[in-house]
Protein backbone atom coordinates (compact mmCIF):
# COMPACT_ATOMS: atom_id res chain seq x y z
CA UNK A 1 0.00 0.00 0.00
CA UNK A 2 1.32 3.58 -1.20
CA UNK A 3 0.72 6.05 1.14
CA UNK A 4 1.27 10.38 -0.29
CA UNK A 5 1.40 13.22 2.22
CA UNK A 6 -1.03 16.19 0.87
CA UNK A 7 0.76 19.59 0.61
CA UNK A 8 -0.56 21.75 3.68
CA UNK A 9 0.30 25.12 3.06
CA UNK A 10 2.20 26.41 6.35
CA UNK A 11 1.98 23.15 7.54
CA UNK A 12 3.87 20.10 5.93
CA UNK A 13 6.98 22.24 4.95
CA UNK A 14 10.71 20.89 5.15
CA UNK A 15 10.90 20.91 8.81
CA UNK A 16 7.69 19.31 9.41
CA UNK A 17 8.57 16.74 6.91
CA UNK A 18 11.82 15.80 8.44
CA UNK A 19 10.36 15.41 12.19
CA UNK A 20 7.90 13.31 10.26
CA UNK A 21 9.56 10.68 8.00
CA UNK A 22 12.50 10.52 11.24
CA UNK A 23 10.00 9.73 14.02
CA UNK A 24 6.89 8.44 12.13
CA UNK A 25 7.85 7.48 8.73
CA UNK A 26 5.57 4.84 6.61
CA UNK A 27 5.12 8.06 3.82
CA UNK A 28 5.82 6.93 0.03
CA UNK A 29 5.54 10.45 -1.36
CA UNK A 30 5.88 14.07 0.45
CA UNK A 31 4.11 16.67 -1.85
CA UNK A 32 5.35 20.23 -1.38
CA UNK A 33 3.30 22.95 -0.79
CA UNK A 34 2.67 24.85 -3.88
CA UNK A 35 4.78 26.72 -6.00
CA UNK A 36 3.38 29.53 -7.78
CA UNK A 37 5.45 31.11 -10.02
CA UNK A 38 5.60 34.31 -11.97
CA UNK A 39 6.70 36.32 -14.45
CA UNK A 40 11.12 35.92 -14.73
CA UNK A 41 10.33 33.93 -10.84
CA UNK A 42 9.81 30.90 -11.02
CA UNK A 43 10.83 30.18 -7.92
CA UNK A 44 10.88 32.36 -4.78
CA UNK A 45 13.95 32.42 -2.15
CA UNK A 46 11.57 30.60 0.69
CA UNK A 47 10.48 28.04 -2.31
CA UNK A 48 13.49 27.17 -2.74
CA UNK A 49 15.00 26.64 0.16
CA UNK A 50 11.47 24.79 1.26
CA UNK A 51 12.57 22.22 -1.47
CA UNK A 52 16.12 22.07 -2.00
CA UNK A 53 17.37 18.53 -1.65
CA UNK A 54 19.59 19.18 1.06
CA UNK A 55 16.63 20.18 2.96
CA UNK A 56 14.74 17.21 2.32
CA UNK A 57 17.10 14.27 1.85
CA UNK A 58 15.60 10.60 2.41
CA UNK A 59 12.45 11.76 1.62
CA UNK A 60 10.48 11.39 -2.11
CA UNK A 61 9.01 14.85 -2.45
CA UNK A 62 7.04 16.13 -4.83
CA UNK A 63 7.02 19.51 -6.37
CA UNK A 64 3.89 21.28 -7.02
CA UNK A 65 3.33 24.08 -8.51
CA UNK A 66 -0.26 26.30 -9.44
CA UNK A 67 -0.47 28.24 -12.04
CA UNK A 68 -2.79 29.00 -14.93
CA UNK A 69 -0.11 29.92 -17.26
CA UNK A 70 1.93 27.36 -19.42
CA UNK A 71 4.91 29.37 -19.80
CA UNK A 72 5.15 29.68 -15.70
CA UNK A 73 4.53 25.90 -15.34
CA UNK A 74 7.36 25.23 -17.87
CA UNK A 75 9.62 28.26 -16.41
CA UNK A 76 9.55 26.56 -12.93
CA UNK A 77 9.37 23.09 -14.07
CA UNK A 78 12.81 23.58 -15.84
CA UNK A 79 13.99 25.22 -12.16
CA UNK A 80 12.83 22.21 -10.40
CA UNK A 81 14.35 19.97 -13.31
CA UNK A 82 17.90 21.51 -12.64
CA UNK A 83 17.32 20.56 -9.18
CA UNK A 84 17.11 17.03 -9.37
CA UNK A 85 13.31 16.72 -9.88
CA UNK A 86 11.73 14.47 -12.67
CA UNK A 87 8.23 14.33 -10.96
CA UNK A 88 6.26 17.63 -10.86
CA UNK A 89 2.31 17.76 -9.56
CA UNK A 90 0.05 20.54 -11.01
CA UNK A 91 -2.34 21.81 -8.42
CA UNK A 92 -6.03 22.07 -9.48
CA UNK A 93 -7.58 21.79 -6.25
CA UNK A 94 -6.60 24.67 -4.09
CA UNK A 95 -10.17 26.36 -3.38
CA UNK A 96 -8.68 29.90 -1.82
CA UNK A 97 -10.58 32.40 -3.02
CA UNK A 98 -7.83 34.77 -3.85
CA UNK A 99 -6.20 31.87 -5.67
CA UNK A 100 -9.48 30.79 -7.37
CA UNK A 101 -9.95 34.94 -8.33
CA UNK A 102 -6.76 34.64 -10.65
CA UNK A 103 -8.03 31.63 -12.33
CA UNK A 104 -5.48 29.07 -10.67
CA UNK A 105 -5.88 26.45 -8.17
CA UNK A 106 -9.83 24.55 -8.62
CA UNK A 107 -10.77 28.44 -10.32
CA UNK A 108 -8.93 27.10 -13.34
CA UNK A 109 -11.73 24.00 -14.01
CA UNK A 110 -13.79 26.81 -14.80
CA UNK A 111 -12.15 27.25 -18.26
CA UNK A 112 -12.07 23.83 -19.71
CA UNK A 113 -11.01 24.66 -23.17
CA UNK A 114 -7.91 27.16 -21.78
CA UNK A 115 -7.07 24.00 -19.30
CA UNK A 116 -6.48 21.82 -22.55
CA UNK A 117 -4.34 24.10 -24.04
CA UNK A 118 -2.19 24.24 -20.80
CA UNK A 119 -2.24 20.38 -20.25
CA UNK A 120 -0.99 20.54 -23.79
CA UNK A 121 1.74 22.64 -23.69
CA UNK A 122 3.14 20.83 -20.13
CA UNK A 123 2.81 17.15 -21.55
CA UNK A 124 4.63 18.36 -24.53
CA UNK A 125 7.62 19.86 -22.79
CA UNK A 126 6.85 16.52 -20.23
CA UNK A 127 7.83 14.27 -23.35
CA UNK A 128 10.52 16.43 -24.14
CA UNK A 129 12.81 16.13 -21.07
CA UNK A 130 11.13 13.00 -19.70
CA UNK A 131 9.20 15.18 -16.85
CA UNK A 132 6.42 13.27 -15.15
CA UNK A 133 3.61 15.55 -14.05
CA UNK A 134 0.15 14.51 -12.16
CA UNK A 135 -2.42 16.41 -11.47
CA UNK A 136 -4.63 17.06 -8.24
CA UNK A 137 -8.08 18.13 -8.83
CA UNK A 138 -11.29 18.65 -7.31
CA UNK A 139 -14.66 17.64 -9.62
CA UNK A 140 -15.49 20.92 -10.44
CA UNK A 141 -15.99 24.78 -9.92
CA UNK A 142 -19.83 24.83 -9.44
CA UNK A 143 -20.91 21.40 -10.15
CA UNK A 144 -19.65 17.86 -9.50
CA UNK A 145 -21.16 17.05 -13.19
CA UNK A 146 -18.15 19.38 -14.51
CA UNK A 147 -15.96 16.52 -13.88
CA UNK A 148 -17.43 14.40 -16.51
CA UNK A 149 -15.91 16.77 -19.26
CA UNK A 150 -12.74 17.23 -17.32
CA UNK A 151 -12.28 13.24 -17.04
CA UNK A 152 -12.37 13.36 -20.97
CA UNK A 153 -9.73 16.11 -21.21
CA UNK A 154 -7.66 14.46 -18.35
CA UNK A 155 -7.37 10.71 -20.88
CA UNK A 156 -5.78 12.98 -23.86
CA UNK A 157 -2.73 13.59 -21.60
CA UNK A 158 -0.48 11.21 -20.29
CA UNK A 159 -1.17 11.83 -16.59
CA UNK A 160 1.21 10.06 -14.70
CA UNK A 161 -1.21 10.46 -11.57
CA UNK A 162 -4.54 11.22 -11.28
CA UNK A 163 -5.41 12.59 -7.80
CA UNK A 164 -9.00 13.06 -7.01
CA UNK A 165 -10.32 15.17 -4.02
CA UNK A 166 -14.25 14.41 -4.74
CA UNK A 167 -15.44 17.73 -4.20
CA UNK A 168 -16.07 20.87 -5.99
CA UNK A 169 -14.56 23.98 -5.21
CA UNK A 170 -17.84 25.53 -2.91
CA UNK A 171 -17.46 22.67 -1.15
CA UNK A 172 -14.17 23.75 0.32
CA UNK A 173 -13.33 20.86 3.03
CA UNK A 174 -16.74 19.99 4.15
CA UNK A 175 -19.57 17.87 3.52
CA UNK A 176 -19.82 14.13 2.33
CA UNK A 177 -17.65 12.79 -0.20
CA UNK A 178 -19.40 12.79 -3.64
CA UNK A 179 -18.46 9.11 -4.17
CA UNK A 180 -20.39 8.37 -7.09
CA UNK A 181 -18.12 10.67 -9.19
CA UNK A 182 -14.41 8.87 -7.65
CA UNK A 183 -16.44 5.73 -8.92
CA UNK A 184 -16.52 7.35 -12.58
CA UNK A 185 -12.72 7.88 -12.22
CA UNK A 186 -12.00 4.52 -11.69
CA UNK A 187 -14.38 3.01 -14.48
CA UNK A 188 -13.10 5.78 -16.89
CA UNK A 189 -9.67 6.98 -16.13
CA UNK A 190 -6.79 6.25 -18.37
CA UNK A 191 -4.25 7.11 -15.78
CA UNK A 192 -3.35 5.92 -12.37
CA UNK A 193 -5.61 7.06 -9.60
CA UNK A 194 -5.30 8.27 -6.35
CA UNK A 195 -8.13 8.94 -3.75
CA UNK A 196 -8.06 11.45 -1.29
CA UNK A 197 -10.19 13.28 1.06
CA UNK A 198 -11.63 12.39 4.69
CA UNK A 199 -9.71 9.52 5.72
CA UNK A 200 -8.98 9.90 9.24
CA UNK A 201 -9.26 6.69 10.09
CA UNK A 202 -8.44 2.79 9.32
CA UNK A 203 -12.32 2.15 9.82
CA UNK A 204 -12.93 5.51 7.21
CA UNK A 205 -10.34 3.98 4.77
CA UNK A 206 -12.22 0.56 5.42
CA UNK A 207 -15.57 2.22 4.61
CA UNK A 208 -14.14 4.38 1.40
CA UNK A 209 -12.79 0.69 0.46
CA UNK A 210 -16.03 -1.00 0.51
CA UNK A 211 -18.70 1.61 -1.05
CA UNK A 212 -15.66 1.48 -3.97
CA UNK A 213 -15.50 -2.49 -4.15
CA UNK A 214 -11.06 -2.40 -3.92
CA UNK A 215 -8.57 -1.79 -1.62
CA UNK A 216 -7.82 1.97 -2.45
CA UNK A 217 -4.56 2.31 -2.98
CA UNK A 218 -2.31 4.67 -3.56
CA UNK A 219 -4.07 7.29 -1.39
CA UNK A 220 -3.47 10.47 -0.81
CA UNK A 221 -3.61 11.93 3.45
CA UNK A 222 -3.48 15.44 4.04
CA UNK A 223 -5.52 16.62 7.58
CA UNK A 224 -6.19 13.41 9.04
CA UNK A 225 -2.57 12.10 8.96
CA UNK A 226 -1.73 15.81 10.71
CA UNK A 227 -4.19 15.32 13.04
CA UNK A 228 -3.36 11.57 13.51
CA UNK A 229 0.74 11.23 12.57
CA UNK A 230 0.46 7.47 13.39
CA UNK A 231 -2.49 7.22 10.88
CA UNK A 232 -0.57 5.62 8.15
CA UNK A 233 1.42 2.76 9.73
CA UNK A 234 -1.86 1.98 10.94
CA UNK A 235 -3.48 2.08 7.32
CA UNK A 236 -0.72 -0.19 6.14
CA UNK A 237 -0.97 -2.52 9.32
CA UNK A 238 -4.67 -2.94 8.00
CA UNK A 239 -4.31 -3.39 4.71
CA UNK A 240 -1.07 -5.67 4.90
CA UNK A 241 -3.17 -7.52 7.75
CA UNK A 242 -0.21 -7.54 10.07
CA UNK A 243 -0.49 -6.68 13.70
CA UNK A 244 0.30 -3.12 14.36
CA UNK A 245 3.05 -2.37 16.70
CA UNK A 246 1.20 0.69 18.34
CA UNK A 247 -0.05 1.02 21.57
CA UNK A 248 -1.79 4.13 22.71
CA UNK A 249 0.92 4.87 24.94
CA UNK A 250 3.55 4.75 22.17
CA UNK A 251 1.22 7.21 20.33
CA UNK A 252 1.75 9.73 22.87
CA UNK A 253 5.30 9.33 23.71
CA UNK A 254 5.90 9.62 20.00
CA UNK A 255 3.58 12.25 19.74
CA UNK A 256 6.00 14.27 22.74
CA UNK A 257 8.71 13.51 20.63
CA UNK A 258 7.37 14.79 17.43
CA UNK A 259 5.87 18.29 19.08
CA UNK A 260 9.43 18.68 20.98
CA UNK A 261 11.23 18.58 17.65
CA UNK A 262 8.83 20.77 15.70
CA UNK A 263 8.81 23.27 18.70
CA UNK A 264 12.52 23.81 18.66
CA UNK A 265 13.24 23.58 15.29
CA UNK A 266 10.48 26.55 14.74
CA UNK A 267 12.44 28.28 16.95
CA UNK A 268 15.72 28.33 15.16
CA UNK A 269 14.28 29.74 12.14
CA UNK A 270 11.64 32.22 13.32
CA UNK A 271 11.02 34.55 16.10
CA UNK A 272 9.85 36.34 18.19
CA UNK A 273 7.74 34.00 20.46
CA UNK A 274 4.58 34.22 18.69
CA UNK A 275 5.67 33.65 15.32
CA UNK A 276 6.77 30.22 16.44
CA UNK A 277 3.59 29.79 18.90
CA UNK A 278 1.80 30.83 15.63
CA UNK A 279 2.88 27.60 13.79
CA UNK A 280 2.19 25.65 17.11
CA UNK A 281 -1.51 26.47 16.95
CA UNK A 282 -2.09 25.31 13.84
CA UNK A 283 -0.56 22.28 14.93
CA UNK A 284 -2.70 22.11 17.54
CA UNK A 285 -5.81 22.41 15.54
CA UNK A 286 -5.42 19.34 14.40
CA UNK A 287 -3.85 17.59 17.54
CA UNK A 288 -6.81 17.99 19.49
CA UNK A 289 -8.47 15.39 18.25
CA UNK A 290 -6.10 13.32 20.48
CA UNK A 291 -6.97 14.83 23.74
CA UNK A 292 -10.71 14.01 24.52
CA UNK A 293 -11.59 15.84 27.80
CA UNK A 294 -9.32 18.16 27.68
CA UNK A 295 -10.90 21.28 25.74
CA UNK A 296 -10.18 23.50 28.16
CA UNK A 297 -6.28 23.26 28.50
CA UNK A 298 -6.32 23.36 24.58
CA UNK A 299 -8.23 26.27 24.16
CA UNK A 300 -5.94 27.93 27.27
CA UNK A 301 -2.83 27.05 25.09
CA UNK A 302 -3.93 27.99 21.85
CA UNK A 303 -3.94 31.83 23.88
CA UNK A 304 -0.37 31.61 24.89
CA UNK A 305 2.15 34.81 23.67
CA UNK A 306 5.05 33.51 25.10
CA UNK A 307 7.24 30.41 25.49
CA UNK A 308 6.97 29.60 28.92
CA UNK A 309 3.04 29.81 29.16
CA UNK A 310 2.78 27.89 26.49
CA UNK A 311 5.02 24.96 27.73
CA UNK A 312 3.79 25.70 31.32
CA UNK A 313 0.27 24.19 29.71
CA UNK A 314 1.61 22.16 26.83
CA UNK A 315 3.94 19.56 28.96
CA UNK A 316 1.77 18.81 32.02
CA UNK A 317 -0.64 18.47 29.09
CA UNK A 318 1.34 15.82 27.35
CA UNK A 319 2.78 14.16 30.73
CA UNK A 320 -1.01 13.08 32.12
CA UNK A 321 -1.55 11.63 28.70
CA UNK A 322 1.45 9.74 28.25
CA UNK A 323 0.43 8.69 32.15
CA UNK A 324 -2.84 7.75 31.62
CA UNK A 325 -1.73 4.86 29.32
Amino acid sequence: MKIYFAPLEGVTTYIFRNAFSEIYGHVDKYFAPFISPAENCPLTPRERKDIAPENNIGIYLVPQILTCRSEHFIDAAKELSSMGYSEINLNLGCPSGTVCAKGKGAGFLQDRSSLQSFLDDIYSYAESCGMKISVKTRLGYREPEEFYELMEIFNLFPLSELIVHPRIRTDFYKGDIRKEYFAYALENAKCPLVYNGNIYSTQDYENFSRSFGIHLDPIMLGRGLVSDPDLAEKLKSTFEKEASSLTIETDFLKLRKFHDTLYHQYQKVLSPDINVLHKMRELWTYWQMLFDGKERDIKHLMKAKKYEDYEAIVYPLLQAEERST
